[in-house]
């Protein structure tokens, strides 16, 4: 190799770190959700051995039986290799080369921290973190929910990221919104969240999300109220937060998903920000660029119309075999090409913020943090690999879409290829 060709790989590996430094080093703005690109955070795994007493909560279908070959309920593993030795918990299941498969626990705050630092490292501005209002109440779910709360909290402190919180309204029963108003009276005049540097705000306030509202589930309304809702909406609105509303794809034609009720229009007015559902809306290329058209755009078209802001969400792709016995990988991820396709779906239809849907469902294989291509093996267990790539594929894909979503360059249609 000749000395230009010397000079042109060392230049670009200069780069490669400047790049990476960059990222790694600059702190997120939490004034504005405007050039942002944020993940939906779960933080509901558990082990027998956290501490936290739910025994195998959401890595297996039944958390009190053993983890093992029979009993699981997740479609992708974590790459663990990167763990302390404290955050390891192993598992009835063992890798190809017979070494046991480990996870980890959301309750451990070195974990939390960890996932915060690889959203500094990659480029990833920050979470909403998903609070499940049906649990509200119950003593070890609630002691689970504020312990991965103060996980957040200091992770986004330490990493310089953003956190806002995301109240699921899903499984509640009608008058079970009620719940959220005194949950977030806690939240905020005992814990003081808001008050945090890392608290995401926009329009001067603290961002307050509630998914769930104007849901048609099989033929038929949640057993909570439109008019609850909108009763939780002007809560939070007096409390001077600003408003976003996880809302149903079929939302502004009153179809698919969404109830056919017209009143669903005057309560989504009352919000900030809207962002529907797409997870299984769409399930190939000509899908998400069909969604693009007949959705996000006429829908960014309609909340400028309303002065309302617009968070679209994609999905690195879905699978919940091990959930519900679905067939495995049912939403393929096509090497990062699903998912990059959305980025650029997103950008070209008006989006300047986005939310991915999430960094670490492995559930329902969506997750986009650190997972193996080595997962666990044996007879009768299907878990997916990361289709060759690196655990990080993800994380660098997002981070790079979040750069040129911030920097207002075109994302372009095929997916960026690392070795270039």
């Amino acid at each position: 190799m000749g000395t230009f060709g010397k000079r042109i790989i060392l230049l670009s590996f200069v780069f490669a770190v400047v790049e990476h430094a960059s990222a790694a080093s600059s702190k997120v703005d939490a004034t504005t959700l405007d050039g942002k690109v944020m993940c939906g955070y779960q933080g509901w795994f558990n082990t027998p051995d956290d501490g936290m007493g739910l025994g195998w909560m959401h890595w297996a279908k039944s958390r009190r039986r053993p983890f093992a070959p029979g009993n699981i309920s997740v479609d992708l593993w974590p790459d663990m290799t990167e763990y302390g030795p404290k955050e390891r918990y192993a598992t009835g299941f063992r890798h190809a080369d017979g070494s046991v498969a480990e996870v980890f626990s959301s309750a451990n705050r070195a974990t939390v921290r960890r996932h915060f630092e690889w959203m500094r490292d990659y480029g990833i501005d920050g979470i909403f973190l998903q609070r499940f209002a049906h649990g509200i109440g119950d003593h070890d779910r609630m002691r689970h929910k504020n312990t991965v709360l103060e996980n957040i909290r200091d992770g986004a402190k330490r990493a310089g990221r953003v956190y806002a919180m995301m109240y699921d309204l899903s499984g509640l029963p009608k008058g079970g919104t009620a719940r959220i108003h005194n949950d977030w009276k806690r939240l905020r005049q005992d814990r003081r969240i808001t008050k945090d540097k890392a608290y995401l705000h926009h329009r001067g306030k603290p961002v307050v999300a509630v998914w769930g509202i104007g849901f048609n589930d099989r033929g038929k309304a949640r057993a909570y109220t439109l008019a609850e809702c909108r009763a939780l909406i002007d809560f939070l609105k007096q409390d001077g937060c600003t408003v976003m509303l996880g809302i149903p794809t079929g939302w502004r034609e009153l179809n698919r998903d969404a109830v056919k009720d017209p009143q669903l229009h005057e309560v989504l007015k009352l919000a900030d920000i809207l962002s529907p559902w797409t997870p299984g809306r769409y399930r190939d290329l000509k899908g998400v660029e069909k969604h693009a058209t007949r959705h996000w755009s006429p829908d960014i078209k309609w909340c400028q119309m309303e002065g309302l802001d617009y968070l679209p969400v994609v999905f690195p792709g879905f699978s919940w075999h091990n959930h519900t016995g679905d067939p495995i990988n049912k939403i393929p991820r096509l090497k990062g090409q699903f998912l990059w396709s959305q980025f650029t779906a997103a950008k070209r239809a008006g989006a300047n913020m986005i939310y991915v849907a999430m960094f670490d469902e492995v559930d329902e294989g969506t997750a986009i943090f650190k997972v193996t291509d080595n997962p666990p093996v044996g007879e009768n267990i299907k878990v997916l690999g990361n289709e060759g790539f690196p655990s990080d594929h993800y994380l660098w894909l997002t981070g790079k879409a979040g750069r040129m979503l911030r920097n207002g360059s075109p994302i372009p249609g095929k997916v960026p290829d690392r070795s270039e």
